[in-house]
C-alpha cells in the first residue's frame, strides 16, 4: 500500500484549514485517512506558533514505514527539522511568460529609438556650429 503524508482541506469558503494526515495515496484528498498527524492554518501569521502543529513522533513513525510526504508537507518537515532539506529543481524559475517578453522587447525598441532620436539632433547642431566657424 502506497502511503502519503498530505494535507486534507477543511473549513468554509475562503477560510481554509488543513489537517496533516497519513493516508493511502489512492484515497481522495479529503477522504478516508489512517491517522491525523497535525493541523495547518494558513490564515495565521507566518511567525505564529499555532500556524503549523504536528505530532513529530508519529510523523517520524510513518516516514519509517515508507510514507512519502507531499511537497508542502515536506517543507513543513524541513522547517521542523524532521527531514533534511532537499534541493528542488525549477528550471523555469523567474522566467517571464511570452507576453512579458513581448512587452520587454517593445520597450527596448522604444528606448533605443528614443536614444537614437536624442543623439541625432545633438549631432546636427555641432556640425552647424563647426560650419559657421
Amino acid at each position: 500500500m502506497a502511503m502519503k503524508i498530505r494535507l486534507a482541506r477543511g473549513g468554509s469558503n475562503k477560510r481554509p484549514h488543513y489537517s496533516i494526515v497519513a493516508s493511502d495515496s489512492r484515497m481522495p484528498r479529503d477522504g478516508r485517512y489512517l491517522e491525523k498527524l497535525g493541523t495547518y492554518n494558513p490564515l495565521l501569521a507566518k511567525d505564529s506558533e499555532d500556524r503549523i502543529k504536528m505530532n513529530v513522533e508519529r510523523v517520524q513513525y510513518w516516514l519509517a514505514q515508507g510514507a512519502q510526504p507531499t511537497d508542502r508537507v515536506a517543507r513543513f518537515l524541513e522547517a521542523a527539522g524532521v527531514k533534511e532539506k532537499t534541493q528542488r529543481s525549477n528550471p523555469n524559475k523567474g522566467e517571464p511568460g511570452k507576453a512579458a517578453k513581448d512587452r520587454a522587447a517593445k520597450r527596448a525598441a522604444r528606448e533605443a529609438a528614443a536614444v537614437e532620436a536624442a543623439n541625432a539632433p545633438a549631432a546636427e547642431p555641432a556640425t552647424e556650429a563647426a560650419a559657421e566657424e
